[in-house]
């Protein structure tokens, strides 16, 4: 993985893994948190298993939409989830979560198929994953308080 071409973030929690998996297995609870702020999701497909397609448009608060077509390759249950985003622009994203006194600490690595697109997008895609990352925090939130 090289530096020049992955954007990284990571943050702790204060869910269990099982918590935070399941808000990426569940197509609801996804759609739900899925994008930087002001986003919705509208899905067409979403097969949670390894190999499995997820194809979905993100309505931004501009009225623009904008198609996405990503393959599941990796699933580790409550450890990992990876997913190859198969458009424009093309990127590798690896979410681990990992068990820790206060919750679970997430990592998030997007790795752009070159060090050119990844520098062309960082600015927007950097701000953008940490409120993707708010985001899943507001659904986890929301979904604590109703149990």
């Amino acid at each position: 993985m090289s530096e020049d071409s992955t954007l990284s973030t990571s943050r702790t929690l204060p869910y269990s893994a099982q918590e935070v998996y399941r808000a990426f297995a569940s197509a609801d609870l996804l759609a739900a948190w899925w994008g930087p702020d002001g986003f919705t999701n509208t899905f067409e497909i979403f097969e949670f298993t390894t190999g499995g397609r997820w194809k979905f448009v993100m309505h931004g608060p501009d009225g623009k939409n904008h198609l996405n077509e990503s393959v599941f390759t990796e699933l580790v249950p409550d450890a990992k989830v990876v997913i190859h985003h198969n458009c424009l622009p093309y990127f590798t994203l690896t979410i681990e979560l990992r068990p820790v006194n206060a919750g679970t600490h997430l990592t998030w690595n997007q790795v752009f198929n070159d060090a050119e697109t990844a520098r062309a997008v960082k600015q927007l895609v950097g701000s953008a994953n940490e409120q993707n990352i708010d985001r899943l925090t507001q659904v986890l939130n929301k979904a604590a308080s109703q149990r």
